[in-house]
C-alpha cells in the first residue's frame, strides 16, 4: 500500500470503530454492561468510569447488577445512572444496585433502527469527507513533480478504500438493526 494513502486510512479505520463504539451503548432490550461504559462517577474528587469502582455483571438476561468496592459509592453510580440518558431507574438495596431493561416495544425498535441508520450515515458522510480530502492532497501533489497517472492511481486507491469501509458502516448497521428488530 502506498504511503501517502495511510493516513487516510486509518482516518477511516477510525471512523468506522467510532461508528460502532457508538452501537455497543444502544441497547437492544437485552442487559449489555457497555450501555454503562460512558458514564462517570465522582470517585474522591476525580469522575471515574463505574467499571472502575464496582463489579458489573449480568446475573440475567435483562438484569444488570453493580456492585461497588465501597458503600459509599452506592449513591454516586446511582446518581450518575439518573442523571444519564439509560431511561432506566436502578434499585438498591444498601450494597447492590440492580437496573431491569424493560422489554422494547415495536415502536421503540423501530426508532432504535432509524437512529442506528442516522449513525450509519454520519459515518458514511465522515468517510467520504476523508476521501476527498485524500483526493485534495493528491491534487497538491502535481505541483511536486508526480505524474497525472500516479495521481488518478491514487485517487482510485482511495476510492477503492472508500467503498470498502463504506461496505464495512453498511453491514455494522444492518447487523445492529437486525439485532433490534428481533424480538
Amino acid at each position: 500500500m502506498d504511503t501517502r494513502l495511510e493516513p487516510f486510512e486509518i482516518k477511516m479505520q477510525k471512523s468506522v470503530k467510532n461508528m460502532e463504539d457508538e452501537f455497543v451503548s444502544i441497547r437492544a432490550g437485552r442487559a449489555n454492561p457497555h450501555v454503562l461504559d460512558k458514564l462517570r462517577v465522582d470517585y474522591y474528587g476525580s469522575p471515574t468510569p463505574i467499571q472502575s469502582v464496582a463489579n458489573v455483571n449480568v446475573p440475567e438476561p435483562r438484569m444488570i447488577q453493580i456492585q461497588p468496592w465501597e458503600a459509599s459509592m452506592v449513591k454516586e453510580i446511582e446518581r450518575a445512572i439518573l442523571t444519564s440518558d439509560l431511561g432506566i431507574n436502578p434499585t438498591n438495596d444498601g450494597k447492590v444496585i440492580r437496573l431491569a431493561f424493560p422489554e422494547l416495544t415495536e415502536e421503540r425498535r423501530k426508532e432504535l433502527a432509524k437512529d442506528i441508520k442516522k449513525k450509519g450515515e454520519s459515518a458514511k458522510v465522515a468517510i467520504r469527507n476523508i476521501r476527498r480530502d485524500a483526493n485534495d492532497s493528491f491534487k497538491k501533489l502535481a505541483k511536486e513533480d508526480v505524474s497525472e497517472d500516479e495521481i488518478k492511481e491514487l485517487e482510485s486507491n482511495a476510492q477503492k478504500m472508500t467503498d470498502k469501509y463504506i461496505a464495512q458502516v453498511d453491514k455494522a448497521v444492518e447487523a445492529k438493526t437486525k439485532e433490534i428488530l428481533t424480538v
